[in-house]
């Protein structure tokens, strides 16, 4: 019966702390503050006895080893109510420092007041108030120096070890924070040395212990005679700055850049663990070449799709299923995901069923070419808004297959575009191309028929019905991390060893993020009244040698010494650089300085309906993909869109010369 009330009274709030101070550390900690507050306490008798004779006080105060007792008991208590040992005294901080405060003021008062009730009630002092005095004030000094000394030698160790050391870009409450996070962990991968800040701002003073230096020549001076090859950039002047122009200088330099979440600044840095520490990474190329954040008008777009049915075509693709998950914000009725590939149909639901598990999904497997089977589907969904973007899209396979390209880019289109009118799709939405500007390959061209399919179409059904369906064409660049996008094909290059190859020295290409390019082709589908085809801000164009360069450098590496560049030539079908209009074309603004509605040349659907029509029934009775009935296909589609001047392909001789 006693063990089992023993156990009880063990495991209950009494002794919750205590049970806390299970780990050897503490304890050391906690016998050293002991320690400490005896000699802060004798070294109180002997000063006070300077003061009072304490011969004469003899029959009114107990004796001093009592005395001791007394003050040190008080002083455990207040060292366990305010958890002062807790922290590793190498890692103290200001939070460390206002406990003990506490706990020194807290043993003080509570001294004071016990000789006070006790002279008033029995006339009698357990502790002089001189001693309590003195011994409030020494015993705080001796806590805190040494905390502060062994800080301090601990600091200069570390920085002497092999840790990499490391310069935080951010004097801001966020790049603080990240010092604190590296100095308060044994297994920080890097050791703070100091900030870094903008020429213009105040430098030349230390804070949080390190020093701040401007961004200039003599900072990369310095950085290199204290072999100091890394550089943080705090969230918070990730916001701030320009990453793909700003953080150009550092790599120039060959600095490693590094980034980390954002987080908030902790109160106490022993909260913080080793797992947050271990997000700190290699900056990568997708960071430097981000825009800033686009707004849209979420209104309209709330409109355009709540309780609405929506269908995306080529759901689980890189465009198509950002714009599902996008879609989810405005809250559908539900979201058809129309797919042909079944594995990626399948992890994508997968995904959206724990993202959103309020949300109604309906993954349905079809090829959009198959024109029966997309009929079907229409027919039983009855969707409202429709985003076409399933295509395919790699230029030079698509120079091999042209007629696949027209199959799936062509027909594709045209069968959801005319199952859209048959079973009254309010808006259309086709994802098309830069490559459909001036198209110098089998792939642009296509996506140019298929604009100019749906825009005839509208012209032919508004004349008729203002209320017909809406279509709107949206035109837009490479977008950053996209299925067969150049960065991931360069990554593997580089973690191979190289050599990394890039086609021409000259060629330039456009770059937007796929949450960026979705946005605005969500804000594009509720600005347009039909027949439009808008245009992006894709920003300055990218030199992709450049680019390469730079992901070279990001990796740690020397580009043309460490990891070599070949030159490949053009592909087939490529140029050297993207157009987003064709130059007979004007823009117009929009309320999104982002987004641009292009004047292009109309079409006759009548005429122009014969000529596809023709096109597609050339490429279903192609049997073989090379020969003169490929060439059929190709001098057809230059017939449709006379400015498709094939280059660097087999086709050119189609061309006049």
């Amino acid at each position: 019966m006693k063990t089992k009330r023993l156990n009880e009274l063990k495991g209950s709030d009494i002794f919750s702390r205590l049970t806390q101070m299970s780990y050897l550390p503490r304890w050391t900690v906690f016998m050293m503050d002991v320690v400490l507050c005896t000699i802060a306490f004798w070294l109180s008798v002997l000063v006070g006895s300077g003061f009072f004779d304490y011969g004469a006080l003899s029959g009114q105060i107990v004796p001093f080893g009592y005395q001791y007792l007394i003050v040190i008991g008080v002083q455990m208590i207040f060292f366990w109510v305010f958890h002062t040992y807790s922290g590793i005294i190498r890692y103290s901080t200001f939070v460390d420092t206002v406990k003990i405060l506490l706990a020194t003021i807290g043993t003080g008062a509570s001294l004071l007041l016990i000789n006070y009730v006790m002279a008033k009630t029995v006339n009698y002092h357990p502790v002089l108030n001189t001693i309590v005095v003195i011994y409030e004030f020494a015993s705080f000094t001796f806590l805190f120096i040494v905390r502060v000394g062994v800080k301090t030698i601990s600091e200069q160790v570390q920085r002497n070890s092999a840790t990499p050391a490391v310069m935080i870009y951010g004097t801001q409450s966020a790049g603080v924070a990240i010092a604190k996070m590296l100095r308060s962990s044994e297994n920080a991968p890097y050791r703070p040395v100091g900030f870094i800040c903008e020429p213009n701002e105040k430098y030349g003073y230390d804070m949080a212990g390190l020093r701040i230096r401007p961004l200039n020549e003599k900072l990369f001076q310095w950085m290199a005679s204290h072999r100091v090859n890394h550089v943080i950039v705090s969230p918070l002047k990730m916001q701030a700055i320009n990453p793909a122009t700003d953080l150009q200088i550092f790599i120039d330099h060959n600095i490693h850049i590094l980034t980390t979440p954002y987080f908030k600044q902790f109160d106490n840095v022993d909260s913080i663990d080793a797992e947050r520490i271990g997000r700190i990474d290699a900056i990568k190329i997708e960071d430097l070449l981000e825009r800033p954040q686009i707004s849209i008008d979420t209104d309209n777009v709330r409109q355009t799709i709540k309780n609405n049915v929506v269908l995306v075509s080529g759901a689980a693709g890189s465009i198509g299923s950002e714009l599902v998950r996008q879609v989810q914000k405005y809250e559908p009725q539900v979201t058809i995901l129309l797919e042909m590939a079944e594995s990626p149909l399948h992890d994508l639901t997968l995904e959206l069923q724990h993202q959103f598990p309020d949300a109604r999904f309906i993954p349905i497997i079809a090829d959009v070419r198959n024109r029966s089977r997309i009929e079907q589907i229409f027919k039983d969904m009855r969707p409202d808004v429709v985003y076409h973007a399933a295509a395919y899209k790699h230029v030079p396979l698509m120079e091999d297959f042209p007629a696949e390209a027209i199959q799936a880019n062509v027909l594709g289109t045209k069968n959801m575009a005319d199952m859209a009118v048959k079973y009254g799709v309010k808006r259309f939405v086709m994802i098309s191309t830069d490559k459909a500007v001036n198209p110098t390959n089998i792939m642009g061209a296509s996506k140019r028929i298929a604009e100019i399919y749906v825009q005839s179409l509208f012209r032919k059904l508004h004349a008729e019905d203002e209320n017909c369906t809406k279509f709107i064409t949206t035109r837009f660049g490479n977008v950053l991390g996209s299925n067969g996008s150049v960065i991931p094909y360069f990554r593997k290059q580089i973690a191979a060893g190289g050599p990394v190859t890039v086609t021409h020295p000259n060629i330039i290409r456009y770059f937007m993020t796929i949450p960026e390019a979705c946005c605005l082709v969500m804000e594009a589908s509720t600005l347009g009244n039909g027949g439009e085809i808008f245009v992006f801000d894709m920003g300055k164009p990218v030199k992709i040698l450049d680019l390469a360069r730079n992901m070279i450098r990001l990796a740690g590496y020397a580009p043309e010494k460490e990891i070599q560049i070949q030159f490949t030539g053009l592909r087939p079908g490529e140029k050297l650089y993207e157009e987003l209009l064709n130059q007979k074309e004007a823009t117009i603004p929009t309320t999104n300085d982002k987004i641009m509605v292009a004047r292009v040349r109309e079409f006759d659907f009548d005429e122009v309906s014969k000529q596809i029509d023709k096109l597609i029934a050339t490429t279903t009775t192609t049997t073989t993909t090379t020969g003169q009935k490929t060439f059929t296909i190709v001098k057809l589609m230059k017939q449709i869109v006379p400015e498709f001047i094939s280059n660097n392909s087999i086709y050119e001789q189609l061309d006049p010369q």
